[in-house]
């Protein structure tokens, strides 16, 4: 879903509508490029003040250019955005703790230097606005939920410090959240609780609004698929339930989450919950062939399947608010019906390979009509055929593509089947506007070149960086994988759009062995949503690439914190200027000419397949 307006000169801004957030993209015609400065962008919302987005970058002295009294200078006002798109995630720096959701009105302004290279006054006549609406994503029987995910970002420096503890010293599994976890380098308090609302955003909105809607109501049942199992508030909700009799749980037992001394935190899980159970309350430990990997609630009413949340979120305090993951909510009876007779083959099965040879694991399921788009679920582990064709028509799709391929795959690696493989290719087919990231690219990180029109594949663990003022030094993540989504997207803004998304790592091992569930979703609005994290994504972690110990030398120990006044900044945009140069501690400004918008209209450049596919 995308709002377009355009003025009487041509400067056009779309507005794509993401899960709370907004990706601006904007275009000029090649003429009115001359001398540009950037973009200005105002934001205007029911209940709270008119405000600019801030720019991270500012120009080297602001006093030799034009300035609106009472922004500062890192303000988009006094400091405009150099790029053709930005992604805007609303957040409390502009507001009070409770994030706005509802209709935005994002007034863009185009600015210029005057001959000598100082910006020039705001002139509000080249201004256009875009107005949709900015809310957790909902259509019809489907919503979705994302983890921000960017604990290796200044935005949860600036809100939590650069040393957050996500736990309490010790292995306590069930404590209180709302315990004070720290301060930040302001010297606030913050409560782990809060931590999670921020780090989980509205992947930890819709796991607890399913949760709590089945802890409230006596006429709810549900059943859980479970990975990784420990985050504290989820657990105590499981317990509650279970002293109810109205969950029953398959809990994976692979060597990650078992052992012998039963001292693992889903060991200790399972062993409160069996004191907890009453009436009809029971849980299952198994692995099918390696791993029980789905991470799945089935909600019934009145004994009757009706709500199913899927994704790749594990239900622990890493897959929570660590990772970058998403989550699905289904509100419709035939997909929940599905899903429910799964459970009960795998129940059945005691969470083996015997669920390999039924008849879930042998087709895809597909849905269509009462408020659903076109949906195509398969669940594993499958039978070795099955396994490869599943995969084979990603890769297909993949490599057919004529449009545009993002992705956030956790890992890469070769050998491990053909959507894998197809992945790593596409960032080289230059007709394909294709972005890309994960956590481990298993033939290296290739990198976008300045005036070459190839793809993207960025790595998400850039490692211990060196950021150049004005950005404060971050905490290399050590807690689990950054990149935990496996999503890729087709043709996210044409007739063809599809997203492939769930638990699947989308490899041929996981496939075979694994308890998963692959969703294709076929629908433009939703593909766009994935769209949009891909891109603050990539953006975000092909920035700290390039101040990675990987590409800087120069990084022999932990880097100091830099230029303290910007630590009281906040930014509440993903999207970062790409004109960092690798190796460089050299502080980054803004440029004062118009040099750096002209890639975006070299015709050999992906700054401009990146235009004019956005704009």
């Amino acid at each position: 879903m995308y709002t377009k307006n355009q003025n009487a000169s041509g400067f056009s801004v779309k507005a794509y509508r993401g899960d709370a957030k907004t990706l601006l993209a904007f275009n000029l015609p090649p003429a009115a490029t001359k001398n540009l400065a950037g973009f200005t962008i105002a934001c205007t919302t029911d209940g709270v003040p008119t405000y600019y987005l801030l720019n991270q970058l500012q120009f080297a002295d602001p006093s030799k250019h034009a300035q609106i009294k009472g922004e500062p200078s890192y303000s988009s006002a006094n400091a405009p955005f150099q790029k053709f798109y930005w992604v805007h995630v609303p957040g409390n720096f502009h507001q009070t703790n409770q994030v706005h959701y509802g209709n935005y009105t994002y007034l863009v302004t185009p600015r210029y230097f005057n001959d000598k290279g100082s910006l020039l006054a705001l002139n509000s006549s080249l201004s256009v606005s875009v107005t949709l609406n900015v809310s957790p994503f909902s259509d019809g029987a489907v919503s979705l939920g994302f983890t921000r995910g960017f604990v290796q970002s200044q935005a949860f420096v600036h809100h939590f410090g650069n040393k957050a503890p996500f736990k309490p010293s010790g292995n306590t599994l069930l404590f209180n959240t709302k315990a004070v976890a720290g301060k930040n380098d302001a010297g606030q308090s913050y409560t782990f609780e809060q931590e999670y609302s921020w780090s989980g955003f509205t992947a930890r909105e819709r796991i607890f609004d399913v949760l709590n809607g089945v802890l409230n109501d006596s006429s709810q049942t549900i059943n859980v698929f479970a990975y990784d199992l420990n985050e504290p508030d989820v657990l105590q909700i499981l317990l509650s339930l279970a002293k109810q009799g109205r969950i029953r749980i398959i809990l994976d037992n692979a060597t990650l989450h078992h052992s012998s001394s039963g001292t693992l935190p889903e060991d200790e899980f399972e062993q409160a919950f069996k004191k907890a159970a009453k009436g009809k309350a029971a849980i299952k430990r198994g692995k099918f062939g390696r791993f029980a990997h789905d991470k799945i609630f089935i909600v019934y009413k009145n004994q009757v399947p009706s709500v199913i949340l899927t994704g790749s979120t594990n239900f622990s305090v890493t897959g929570m608010y660590v990772n970058s993951n998403h989550v699905m909510v289904f509100n419709d009876l035939s997909v929940a019906k599905t899903y429910a007779a799964v459970f009960e083959e795998s129940w059945n099965d005691n969470v083996s390979m015997a669920f390999s040879h039924s008849s879930y694991a042998a087709k895809k399921f597909s849905f269509n009509g009462n408020h659903l788009p076109a949906i195509d679920i398969s669940f594993s582990p499958h039978e070795a055929k099955f396994a490869l064709s599943n995969l084979q028509d990603l890769a297909n799709r993949v490599s057919s593509e004529k449009n545009s391929v993002l992705f956030a795959v956790m890992a890469l690696v070769p050998g491990t089947g053909p959507v894998l493989q197809a992945l790593e290719n596409i960032h080289t087919h230059q007709q394909v506007f294709s972005y890309g990231i994960s956590d481990s690219p298993g033939s290296g990180i290739a990198l976008y070149k300045p005036g070459q029109p190839n793809g993207i594949l960025v790595n998400a663990k850039p490692g211990q960086t060196k950021l150049p003022p004005p950005f404060d030094q971050e905490e290399t993540v050590g807690l689990g994988h950054q990149i935990h989504h496996k999503f890729v997207i087709c043709d996210f803004n044409g007739n063809n759009a599809v997203v492939y998304c769930g638990s699947s790592n989308l490899a041929l091992g996981g496939e075979s062995e694994n308890g998963d569930n692959l969703v294709a979703i076929h629908d433009q609005d939703i593909a766009t949503v994935f769209a949009i994290e891909a891109f603050a994504l990539v953006d975000h972690f092909n920035f700290r690439d390039k101040y990675g110990a990987a590409h800087n030398p120069q990084i022999t120990g932990k880097g100091n914190s830099n230029n303290s006044k910007t630590k009281a900044k906040a930014t509440t945009s993903k999207s970062k200027t790409t004109a960092a140069v690798a190796g460089t501690t050299h502080a980054m400004e803004l440029v004062v000419n118009d040099q750096w918008a002209k890639a975006y209209y070299t015709d050999s450049d992906m700054h401009c397949a990146e235009r004019k596919l956005l704009a």
